[in-house]
């Protein structure tokens, strides 16, 4: 059988296609095929097809990561995962007549995947988004389709890109300045599009000097841990006056992370809760004394993990004199991403743990079933590796002391296998 992309392929057939008979496919198939499908290569859909066959005898197939074509699709679904990924990230609209527009180059067939985060992320604008191949445009209400255009096609600047250029140039951070690993992640095929990377030459010209001047600051500190260490604590210093949401405006201050600047485990929790909020520090509380229960049960040494939370503010609700936490909203989640982002960028953990729904909200950009998603490793949207397992504030909140146990024993398993993983 032979699949083919063009105005005469089985897809545009007018006659019906023959019915076969339905069976079922295992989900991680469907969600394997839909990142994959989305490839550049023209063979996806036959590999597809063929694994489609093989899973009809034996389903288990979809699990043996070693066969070469379960591998080969993988390898397709994780190239188009990171597409979507440089996509979100290097977009940039410019305005022109009151309308946003920005250009982009995927390399594989991401936009109408892409769309809906777009329209979430940008319901308030009307915009266009412009591909050689597809274009998409949003009017605030409704989402259309256009064929492909020209770069041409899209304003080079407008008024804002100025303020943005400053702001960028105020925050570019020397100590961190990684050439290799800057390039690996925003590729120079993108620069051209993005107003910032025309101020990259001139800000790593003075990345040294500046550099120095941030090292003279800190002469007090003998063992400064490197340029890790550096960038961290200029990170820390900038989030203890974070307005980035209202949460700021009631709680006593900001919580940030802890723990070794090279830790090789990162664990990321909810919210701080009253005890924290009072004292500075992350899981110091009952659930962080659970915590520390259950990790000196499974063998892992906290003393080499960074602990920090999704949301840096408390969020509570006053009944009398006491403060009841509450749940962080979906926009709170997403104002406080980009600290756990940094967070991450400087201590580059080998795996990072989702403690709950919000923190795995939050490192995937999205839901995640947690009864689905536990107890193997996941792919987060830059590659690296995560896990996601319960917060162990759930585990005190359960009354029936029996299935507390049970989950409580299941949380150190948890724990055992992320632990397994540094070995």
């Amino acid at each position: 059988m032979v699949w083919l992309e063009d105005a005469n392929d089985l897809f545009a057939l007018d006659q019906p296609l023959p019915v076969s008979p339905s069976f079922p496919v295992p989900r991680d198939f469907i969600e394997l095929a839909q990142s994959a499908i989305c490839h550049r290569d023209p063979q996806r859909f036959a590999l597809l097809y063929t694994l489609l066959t093989r899973l009809r005898v034996t389903p288990s197939l979809i699990h043996d990561h070693a066969d070469p074509l379960v591998r080969h699709l993988e390898e397709l679904a994780k190239a188009v995962r990171r597409d979507i990924h440089k996509m979100r990230a290097f977009v940039r609209f410019r305005e022109i007549d009151g309308r946003f527009v920005a250009w982009f180059e995927p390399e594989h067939h991401i936009v109408r995947h892409n769309a809906g985060f777009f329209t979430r992320r940008f319901a308030n604008m009307e915009w266009s988004i412009l591909t050689p191949e597809l274009s998409i445009h949003w009017d605030g209400g409704t989402l259309t389709e256009s064929p492909g255009a020209q770069k041409s096609d899209a304003p080079d600047g407008d008024p804002i890109e100025d303020v943005w250029k400053t702001y960028y140039a105020s925050i570019f951070n020397p100590a961190r300045v990684k050439i290799g690993a800057m390039t690996k992640e925003m590729p120079r095929k993108y620069w051209k599009n993005m107003p910032e990377t025309a101020l990259i030459p001139e800000l790593i010209a003075g990345a040294q000097a500046r550099e120095s001047g941030m090292i003279a600051r800190q002469q007090e500190r003998q063992s400064i841990g490197g340029n890790s260490e550096i960038a961290w604590d200029a990170l820390r210093e900038e989030a203890m006056t974070c307005t980035r949401c209202d949460l700021y405006k009631h709680a006593t201050q900001t919580v940030f992370g802890e723990g070794p600047i090279d830790a090789p485990l990162m664990f990321v929790g909810e919210q701080p809760g009253d005890s924290e909020d009072l004292a500075g520090h992350p899981f110091i509380g009952p659930a962080g004394q659970k915590f520390d229960q259950a990790l000196a049960e499974a063998g892992v040494d906290r003393s080499r993990a960074y602990v920090t939370n999704a949301v840096k503010h408390f969020k509570f609700e006053q009944r009398g004199k006491r403060r009841i936490h509450s749940k962080p909203g979906a926009g709170e989640i997403e104002a406080c991403r980009w600290w756990v982002d940094q967070e991450r960028a400087i201590i580059a953990p080998k795996v990072t743990v989702a403690l709950g729904a919000t923190a795995a909200r939050s490192l995937f950009g999205k839901v995640m079933a947690i009864g689905k998603s536990r107890g193997r490793a996941l792919e987060l949207p830059d590659g690296g590796e995560a896990w996601i397992t319960v917060h162990p504030s759930y585990l005190l909140r359960i009354p029936d002391p029996v299935l507390a146990a049970e989950e409580y024993a299941h949380f150190v398993e948890d724990l055992k296998a992320i632990g397994a993983r540094l070995d």
